[in-house]
């Protein structure tokens, strides 16, 4: 059983990621374009207007970013480091306690990103995609360089890595 666990692990972060990413970025476009419901605080803010529109702008962006799994996880230190802020700075002076405080979603979108600057995009991200190509297409040389990478080490590359998987 824990096998079977083990193997989907990625693909159940990548779930999560696509998720938390959505969730993040309706918010941003929410609070930016009056859309899904519009802002919570009612109208949009001003360009540039410190710190409703930066927060939009980097939950729209970084909830795009980890949604597709692209710079998975300097997008979300960047997004946890916000909704960290926006927790103490926002939410904590107000009440010691998320239920008291109204602060739920900004403590569960920090921990939620923080987790995935850890485990990366997972499966199915376009993180996981590049940095495959980039492995395959060349290995370093002895002289600091990069030479092709014959198919015979392609392959066995894929097969170590499969073989480490299935041991987990």
């Amino acid at each position: 059983m824990t096998g079977r666990l083990n193997s989907a692990q990625p693909y159940a972060v990548a779930l999560f990621r696509i998720v938390v990413g959505l969730l993040f970025a309706c918010h941003g476009a929410a609070t930016l374009f009056g859309v899904l419901g519009g802002p919570m605080g009612g109208s949009t803010p001003e360009i540039g207007a410190w710190p409703s529109w930066y927060a939009a702008v980097i939950q729209l962006v970084c909830g795009g970013l980890v949604l597709i799994g692209l710079a998975t996880r300097p997008a979300a230190f960047l997004a946890s480091g916000s909704m960290a802020y926006a927790y103490f700075k926002v939410h904590q002076p107000e009440a010691l306690w998320p239920l008291q405080n109204g602060g739920e979603s900004s403590a569960l979108f920090c921990w939620a990103f923080f987790l995935l600057v850890f485990t990366g995009s997972g499966a199915l991200g376009l993180d996981r995609l590049f940095s495959r190509g980039a492995r395959v297409g060349a290995q370093p040389t002895a002289a600091g360089g990069s030479a092709p990478e014959s198919s015979g080490s392609a392959e066995a590359s894929v097969k170590r890595e499969e073989a480490i998987r299935t041991a987990r």
